[in-house]
C-alpha cells in the first residue's frame, strides 16, 4: 500500500510520545493530507505550533518547523507570514494553548485577518500539563482543577473566531478524518485567518477522568453526536440538543493582513 505520507514525517522522531488512543495523530495526517491535496511542498509550508500535546506534532513533521512559547503560535506565524507571504503557514495549537493563555492573540489575529490557516485540536482539557481543565471543557464534565464538574461555561471557538474577526471557520473530528482534511484544504484557499476546530479524544486525561470508555468509544460518540452543517441548519431548535455541527461553519471576504500591511509600506516609501 503506498503511504505518500510518511515522506512528511521526521522518522527519526518517532515513535511519537502521545498517549495510545489519542486523536492527535490522526489529526496531523489530516493535515498532512490537506497540504498533499493542495500540491503543497515541505519547501513552501512551515509548521509552527505552541506548548501542549497538540504542539508536539510540529516535532514529527518533517518540513520548516517552529515548537514556540505557550499561546504564542500565532504571533511567531504572523512574523513568518509578514516576512515571507509567499509561504504556507500551518498554526497547530490546544483548546488550552489557544484559547487561555494565547487567548488575545487568537482573537487578534482573526481580528487582523493574518493569512494563517489554524487547525485547533480540541480534546477539551490540559492533556500533558496535568489535566486541568481549559476553556473547552464541558459544563459538569470533571477535570484535576474541577473534582467535582467544571462549572465554567465553555467558549463555541468557532463562534469566537467568526465574531473575532476570522474569514474562514470550520470545525470536523477524529472521525470524520477525510472530512476533516477537506476543512483543513479548504482553509489554504482562504485569503485571510482560516481556522479549523478538530475534535480530537483523550483517552487518558478526559476519558478515564469522566468515564467515557475506549479511545473508539469516544470516537463513536463523534460519530452519533456530530451533523452535517446542512443537515444542523434543517434541525429545529428543540432537537439540537446534545448535538453539534460540523463542515464550514462561517466564510467571508475581507482584506487580508499582509495586503493591507504592504499598502502602508508603499505609502510610507512616498508612492502615491
Amino acid at each position: 500500500m503506498e503511504r505518500s505520507f510518511e515522506k512528511y514525517l521526521r522518522q527519526s522522531r518517532l515513535p511519537h510520545m502521545w498517549c495510545p488512543g489519542c486523536g492527535n495523530g490522526i489529526a496531523m495526517k489530516a493535515i498532512i493530507m490537506a497540504i498533499e491535496k493542495k500540491g503543497f511542498t515541505q519547501d513552501n509550508t512551515v509548521i509552527v505550533s505552541g506548548i501542549g500535546c497538540s504542539s508536539r506534532a510540529s516535532g514529527y513533521m518533517d518540513f520548516d518547523t517552529l515548537h514556540t512559547a505557550h499561546g504564542r503560535a500565532i504571533p511567531f506565524a504572523t512574523g513568518i507570514k509578514m516576512a515571507r507571504p509567499d509561504l504556507n503557514v500551518v498554526v497547530i495549537t490546544g483548546d488550552g494553548d489557544c484559547t487561555a493563555i494565547g487567548g488575545n492573540h487568537f482573537i487578534h489575529g482573526c481580528r487582523r485577518n493574518v493569512d494563517l490557516n489554524v487547525v485547533l485540536f480540541n480534546n477539551n482539557i490540559y492533556g500533558m500539563t496535568g489535566g486541568q481543565a481549559s476553556p473547552m471543557t464541558p459544563l459538569g464534565m470533571k477535570a484535576t482543577t474541577a473534582p467535582y464538574g467544571s462549572v465554567d461555561r465553555t467558549f463555541d471557538v468557532c463562534a469566537l473566531a467568526a465574531a473575532a474577526g476570522a474569514t474562514y471557520v470550520a470545525r470536523s473530528t477524529a472521525f470524520h478524518v477525510t472530512h476533516l482534511a477537506d476543512m483543513i484544504a479548504a482553509g489554504f484557499d482562504n485569503k485571510g485567518f482560516s481556522i479549523t476546530e478538530a475534535l480530537v479524544q483523550c483517552p487518558t486525561a478526559f476519558g478515564r477522568k469522566n468515564r467515557l470508555g475506549s479511545p473508539a468509544d469516544m470516537m463513536k460518540w463523534m460519530r452519533d453526536h456530530a451533523m452535517m452543517k446542512a443537515a444542523w441548519d434543517k434541525l429545529p431548535a428543540d432537537k439540537r440538543e446534545g448535538k453539534f455541527p460540523i463542515g464550514c461553519l462561517y466564510k467571508s471576504s475581507d482584506e487580508d493582513y499582509d495586503t493591507a500591511y504592504d499598502r502602508v509600506i508603499h505609502i510610507a516609501g512616498g508612492d502615491k
